[in-house]
């Protein structure tokens, strides 16, 4: 059933996780609103229509105060569309037809969505051929799609193609998850250590610079942060520009808060200030 009143006791259930598979759309509404029985019937109408794509779960405000309050309602109809366990679209008022469509299909995954989702489902299951095959699908008609995008750039930095993820993350609109998926790639230099290490100790900044990229793609990060460090404080231009680089990019993957950005992060900023 794509309609159904939901009751603060099966909210969790009834949206939050069931969010979770498909996305849901709350109507806060109340029995003595005008503009609510305008707009009710549009989603519950348009509900019916969508085939399963989504779901209306209708929330009376008088009767369920507490759910009003927990997602900040202040005057109704509110709409509030949940995915993924999570609010991801609102608004307020009896609006138009056209203007719901457009909220809808901003909130409903697209074809291409649902490939992008089967891909990442294959990939996370061990099918990293259907996961390619699924994703380059979605590339080829939306080529800034960034749920394929970000999942074949983490396939292709895994391969060790990480000048092809690069290209490829650049097309994609900005996130959090491109900037950490950009850092990884640019850190993803491996190689020999024991002899990367033998030609950082002629002391060459692009040895050094090597070898520490090398480290960091090892997971040893404090030695990683030391040697670019060391190579950033020389300020040899180009090089040094790029150990300043990779410094950030390991701050990225370890994140804000980590002990060792918050250390290195002020040794950088002692060093080039």
């Amino acid at each position: 059933m794509n309609v159904k009143d939901v009751t603060t006791q099966r909210f969790e259930d009834e949206v939050i996780a069931r969010s979770r598979t498909v996305p849901v759309v709350v109507d806060f509404w109340a029995a003595w609103c005008g503009p609510c029985r305008v707009l009710g019937p549009i989603l519950e109408r348009l509900a019916a229509e969508s085939g399963g794509r989504w779901e209306l779960a209708k929330v009376d405000v008088d009767a369920n105060p507490e759910l009003a309050g927990r997602f900040g309602v202040q005057g109704i109809p509110t709409v509030i569309g949940f995915r993924d366990g999570k609010p991801v679209a609102r608004f307020t008022g009896a609006i138009p037809e056209d203007q719901v469509r457009v909220f809808l299909d901003r909130l409903v995954p697209s074809d291409l969505d649902l490939k992008a989702r089967a891909g990442a489902d294959a990939y996370a299951a061990g099918d990293e051929e259907t996961a390619e095959r699924l994703w380059r699908q979605v590339l080829e008609q939306e080529p800034d799609h960034l749920g394929a995008g970000v999942g074949m750039a983490a396939l292709l930095i895994a391969r060790g193609e990480s000048e092809a993820a690069l290209e490829l993350l650049g097309r994609l609109p900005p996130s959090d998850e491109v900037r950490r998926l950009q850092a990884r790639a640019r850190l993803s230099q491996g190689g020999d250590l024991e002899e990367l290490e033998r030609r950082a100790a002629s002391g060459d900044p692009e040895a050094r610079l090597a070898y520490g990229k090398a480290l960091a793609a090892a997971h040893r990060h404090p030695e990683a942060l030391e040697v670019l460090l060391g190579v950033a404080a020389e300020k040899t231009e180009e090089v040094s520009e790029q150990a300043r680089q990779a410094m950030v990019d390991l701050f990225e993957l370890l994140g804000p808060d980590h002990p060792l950005t918050l250390e290195y992060r002020r040794k950088l900023a002692s060093v080039l200030f």
